[in-house]
């Protein structure tokens, strides 16, 4: 049966596959998918925690099925995990690798915002301390901290509602108002939306990744020189994030591992719907059904196709 699932995964093979791990209690299962045609080619769930090993080990057993069919393997994709590098050196070799680019771009995201919140909590510092009560109509230095103080906090709560205008890819004119006006007076917040931009021109398909390599230099250095902004941004620093940009040189290699995601999706349903016993034999039953389904469902379409005609035919 395996060899089946194998020859019909593998019949139109588009040479790109995405490997992920999915945890589930105890459990953590191994998946690898054609990135392009999205069908589960191979399997394993584990009963612990996975190492190099394990991951050599069921990328051997791709490099296997791939061999046996004289097929060849033109990128794989992975998430940011440092599960995979090393294995796929050792089993793969030059072969092109990806790391999923949403994982990379999540990180530096929650940088920037962390930076953001930094700043809040300065501002949040720096405010004048009032007496208790209202100020009195003829004490004008303490109506004049009073403002001071609730300007801070209107600009405190502007920072919290809108943070998402820091690293949103395009703003739009009113956005873009918005943002400045949140941001008068306060220049380091404006370099932050710069880095961001910076960051999401990396990752942009018109340019090659020498270029990109060219761009992320610049911004390391440029964000190197901003010491406030403490390890909020050290992602940008990571071996990996070159990894990310690999996609660059190839049109055909998918920037994320979207593949595996569906077919998690598909597992994390029938988990919820059938019921919540969680064993291996479960779990492994519950993949070969969903790969089961997979396999018939052209098959299933072309009958379904083939009743309504003969249904119309008959009317």
């Amino acid at each position: 049966m395996d060899s089946t699932f194998l020859d019909w995964a593998l019949a139109s093979f588009s040479g790109y596959v995405a490997a992920d791990e999915l945890y589930e209690g105890p459990y953590c299962v191994l998946s690898v998918v054609d990135n392009r045609q999205y069908k589960r080619i191979l399997y394993e769930v584990l009963d612990h925690d996975p190492n190099h090993d394990d991951i050599e080990a069921f990328l051997r057993r791709l490099q296997t099925a791939l061999a046996k069919r004289d097929l060849e393997l033109k990128g794989i994709t992975t998430d940011g995990s440092a599960l995979y590098p090393e294995p796929i050196r050792t089993v793969l070799g030059q072969v092109p690798h990806q790391l999923c680019i949403f994982h990379v771009i999540k990180e530096l995201t929650q940088g920037v915002l962390k930076a953001v919140a930094k700043e809040r909590d300065r501002l949040a510092k720096s405010k004048p301390k009032l007496k208790r009560g209202r100020p009195s109509s003829t004490d004008k230095a303490a109506r004049r901290v009073a403002r001071t103080n609730k300007t801070l906090q209107q600009k405190i709560s502007d920072l919290f509602q809108d943070r998402f205008l820091f690293v949103k890819r395009r703003l739009t004119r009113t956005e873009r108002h918005r943002y400045l006006h949140i941001t008068r007076g306060l220049p380091q917040l404006r370099t932050l939306r710069e880095i961001m931009e910076h960051i999401s021109a990396l990752f942009d398909r018109r340019c090659h990744t020498q270029t990109a390599l060219g761009k992320l230099k610049k911004l390391r250095q440029g964000v190197s020189r901003f010491t406030w902004l403490g390890d909020t941004l050290k992602k940008v620093f990571s071996p990996t994030l070159e990894k990310a940009l690999t996609f660059l040189d190839d049109k055909l290699l998918p920037a994320t591992s979207n593949a595996v995601e569906r077919g998690n999706r598909r597992h994390r349903k029938m988990q919820k719907s059938v019921y919540r016993i969680r064993s291996k034999v479960c779990l492994e039953g519950r993949i070969a059904l969903d790969m089961l389904r997979e396999a018939r469902a052209e098959g299933r379409d072309q009958t379904t196709r083939a009743l309504h005609q003969a249904r119309m035919g008959c009317t």
